[in-house]
């Protein structure tokens, strides 16, 4: 057998960069590259790797862990989960930092490899900088974390373990039903020792995402279900996209003239023009899907995890609705009782399709539900209208979608944002929409955008990232502004600014309660007040920039920013009080004050609770 000598560190770049992967008959690396913030715990060895193969695997300098991995998620969106970026943290804070990013591709079951520093193999300095003790196991520390927030975790104490690692972690990033993030430890003094590998394990792989066929009895009794129902509706969800099945989801709507709602990760999966887009569904969602659903008899659940936003905490179906969950993973598939048809979206509706041949939903229902989409697009128009009213989140919408490429990638996260964008965006390019609310996690906006951009510009350099983040979001994370400046991946980041947490306020007052803590003007420990100067901030980090005073003025900023050769930062004031979207909102399920001296407070305790009614039970 022929073996090469390398350290573990130049080892795993050397395996990663001959790893490729089959995508619509053309082979392209399946890692694209890393973002890296370096020190102590990865410069000395993991850097000397990285340097000779920067042309393969290009690296890009991260300003934030977190926002580093952020970065990865969004560039794994963009590629359907069939591509990830490698993140690499020293040992210590470095990787510590890492971990918000971690648990959002978990929740989001997106791919992403962490490379982090850990602490010494040999204990023979310990303890050393950074290095959390626990004095009653010296195996534990910061690193252990991650085994929480990672579908593949692994500490290197042997060379020779690579061998099996890499592999492991890889295939559970590209399996459809296990998908997520993958955590490799790598101690300090480790990544510098050598072993003589095998050469064979360098050679080029060809990897293909797996297609699981679903069992033949679970579709035929789907197929059963479905053919007796007098009001179906399928809701779709992200999975449609990752197993490239919206065309099969358009065709089999089509041809069985079933309405079609969409969940959050699922929006995008078709066009908003389409006749049988009834719109998105549940919490965040819209009076025409909420209706469809709510008197729909069966509902056919596709490729979605059934998250409460969607389901308005299990209250947006009939209670004696019957479900069929179609996912690739099993435990999607069968929640709330469901009739689960394990295996890919797109075969499992080509093999209802089939097993229905001509059926078709009553006319009659599939005309009612597209008369509540009317209905509901109404409401939009007028929503998204500014004149004579304060400025809003959706006014802002409005303008940018009337202007925007149909291949402009939207992204947003977190904040009152996600369930406007939800609302009234209007669906101009299939998979263009990206609402990161998986884990509905504040500072994706931004960075997901930059990486987001990095796939987008290899793919589809003729359209933008557009990026709505709030006030609260942006003061959270920002700096990725800077990155995309000096990495030249150009963003329209949109900055609306209502004063703080307005969206955490205006929940604070539907439940009884005073402003308290998240607009700035009502922080008791704020004595004066004042307003961030956006504009000069995203100038400091070399980006375009300039202020609006309204919606009538932000349709010329943003043209202005679609034709800027860099990334653009616009800055608008909304109103935190008026113009929220006030329809199509679904229950929701919140901890309220059974107990409490204000009478406000308790009434709202009621009002939540009246709404436990239409609750499923898990049946």
């Amino acid at each position: 057998m022929q073996t090469i000598r390398l350290t573990v560190a130049q080892a795993i770049t050397r395996w990663l960069v001959n790893q490729y992967i089959d995508i619509d008959g053309g082979q392209v690396r399946v890692c694209g590259g890393g973002f890296g913030i370096f020190g102590h715990g990865n410069v000395p060895c993991l850097g000397e790797a990285l340097y000779p193969v920067r042309a393969e695997l290009p690296l890009y300098r991260g300003q934030n862990e977190q926002s580093m991995g952020f970065a990865a998620a969004g560039y794994a969106k963009y590629h359907l989960r069939r591509r990830f970026m490698f993140c690499t943290a020293s040992a210590g804070p470095g990787t510590a930092n890492l971990l918000t990013a971690a648990a959002l591709a978990h929740a989001n079951r997106l791919p992403m490899l962490m490379l982090c520093g850990d602490t010494f193999l040999t204990r023979l300095p310990d303890p050393v900088l950074q290095q959390l003790e626990h004095f009653g196991n010296p195996t534990l520390g910061v690193n252990d974390a991650f085994k929480a927030v990672s579908r593949f975790w692994d500490r290197i104490t042997h060379p020779a373990q690579i061998l099996q690692s890499l592999p492991a972690a890889l295939a559970t990033m590209l399996d459809p039903a296990d998908c997520g993030p993958a955590f490799i430890g790598l101690p300090q003094d480790l990544q510098g020792w050598t072993y003589d590998y095998p050469v064979e394990f360098f050679t080029k792989r060809l990897h293909r995402i797996r297609r699981q066929s679903p069992d033949a009895q679970e579709i035929t009794e789907a197929v059963a279900l479905l053919a007796q129902a007098k009001r179906p509706v399928i809701v779709a969800g992200g999975g449609v996209q990752y197993s490239g099945a919206v065309a099969a989801l358009t065709e089999f709507a089509e041809a069985h003239g079933i309405p079609v709602v969409e969940t959050i990760a699922g929006r995008a999966n078709m066009l908003a023009s389409h006749p049988l887009n009834i719109g998105p569904l549940g919490v965040t969602g819209s009076d025409s899907a909420n209706a469809v659903a709510g008197q729909a008899d069966v509902v056919l659940a596709v490729g979605t995890r059934l998250q409460d936003f969607t389901t308005g905490s299990w209250t947006v179906f009939a209670p004696d609705a019957r479900l069929i969950g179609l996912n690739v993973g099993r435990q999607d598939a069968a929640k709330h009782q469901s009739l689960a048809v394990v295996g890919d979206a797109l075969l499992g509706l080509r093999a209802l399709g089939a097993g229905l041949g001509g059926a078709k939903a009553p006319a009659d229902w599939t005309a009612g539900a597209q008369a509540h989409r009317r209905t509901w697009d109404a409401y939009v128009a007028a929503n998204v209208a500014h004149g004579n009213r304060p400025a809003s989140y959706a006014q802002a919408i409005g303008v940018v979608n009337a202007l925007a490429h149909p291949r402009d990638r939207v992204v947003t996260a977190a904040g009152g944002l996600p369930a406007e964008i939800t609302a009234n965006w209007r669906t101009l390019g299939l998979g263009t929409v990206d609402v990161e609310f998986g884990f509905s996690c504040m500072g994706y906006e931004i960075a997901g955008g930059w990486g987001a951009r990095i796939a987008q510009t290899e793919a589809e350099p003729e359209a933008d990232t557009v990026v709505f983040v709030g006030d609260g979001s942006y003061l959270l994370m920002n700096s990725d502004i800077y990155s995309s400046v000096l990495t030249r991946k150009k963003l329209i980041v949109l900055v609306l600014d209502n004063g703080g947490f307005a969206v955490i306020n205006k929940l604070q007052g539907n439940t009884g309660q005073p402003g308290f803590n998240n607009l700035i003007a009502d922080c008791p420990t704020v004595p004066d007040p004042f307003a961030v100067d956006f504009e000069a901030h995203a100038r400091a980090m070399g980006a375009h920039a300039e202020t609006v005073a309204s919606p009538a003025d932000l349709g010329a900023a943003f043209l202005r920013a679609k034709a800027a050769s860099k990334t653009s930062v616009i800055v608008m004031q909304v109103d935190p009080h008026e113009g929220w979207t006030t329809q199509g909102h679904a229950w929701w399920e919140i901890g309220t004050p059974e107990v409490s001296s204000a009478p406000r407070v308790l009434e709202k305790h009621a009002e939540v609770e009246a709404g436990r009614v239409a609750q499923r039970q898990g049946l």
